[in-house]
């Protein structure tokens, strides 16, 4: 196989574009797991008069320890991160894309029926995954392994197209058993009987005037 003579700047810039997605990409889950430990879990739930240079503190110590555990996983064992990543690809394929689409193109799934739809998708290609890879990806607690799979030469990385499948005939199963979502949703302010803010229905507001305006027009 012949090499490819490329010069180097144009693989500096090929290095470069590399670098520049894991950095970002990196530092946009960094940030969302420190707000999310900061923010939501300490100030939303566990201390909520904390001051910002405590939440911006423990922000820090949990970015910190991301970036610790992540290392560390990156490299005990090697190559432990590319199968994660290319597991969770296969969990999100079975548990939310099925969701999203249902909600976007179909008005006949509710709320049960997704919610049952995601956990059906979810467990059962968690279940198939564990089966392959060890239980909680505990070594030599696998039952099968990928070169011989369960499921004629579907493995546990491919499994997300199977976990949608069962996603969608869950969801729209469940829709089919339960309360259907109601073809118009109630105005805002209906409930408590009370019109939203410059919403006149009937024209109720304008008679009132006309009352009003009638004896003032009679004295006139």
């Amino acid at each position: 196989m012949s090499r490819l003579n490329l010069v180097s700047w144009v693989i500096g810039l090929v290095a470069a574009g590399g670098l520049a997605a894991v950095l970002s990409t990196a530092a946009g889950l960094l940030l969302a797991i420190s707000s999310a430990v900061s923010h939501d879990l300490i100030k939303g739930s566990l201390d909520p008069n904390i001051s910002e240079k405590n939440e911006l503190l423990s922000a820090w110590i949990a970015m910190g320890v991301a970036i610790a555990v992540a290392t560390y996983l990156g490299l005990n064992p090697l190559g432990f991160a590319v199968r994660i990543v290319s597991l969770a690809f296969g969990l999100a394929a079975a548990s939310t894309f099925p969701a999203l689409m249902m909600g976007i193109f179909s008005t006949k799934i509710n709320n049960t029926g997704a919610v049952a739809g995601m956990l059906s998708g979810l467990l059962v290609t968690l279940l198939y995954i564990f089966l392959h890879k060890g239980w909680f990806f505990i070594p030599d607690t696998n039952s099968f392994i990928d070169a011989d799979p369960l499921l004629g030469t579907i493995k546990s990385t491919s499994f997300g197209a199977i976990g949608a499948m069962i996603n969608f005939a869950v969801a729209y199963a469940v829709s089919s058993m339960t309360k259907p979502t109601p073809d118009h949703p109630r105005p805002v302010g209906q409930s408590s009987g009370r019109s939203p803010a410059g919403h006149d229905p009937g024209g109720r507001h304008h008679d009132r005037q006309s009352d009003h305006a009638g004896p003032v027009r009679d004295r006139v």
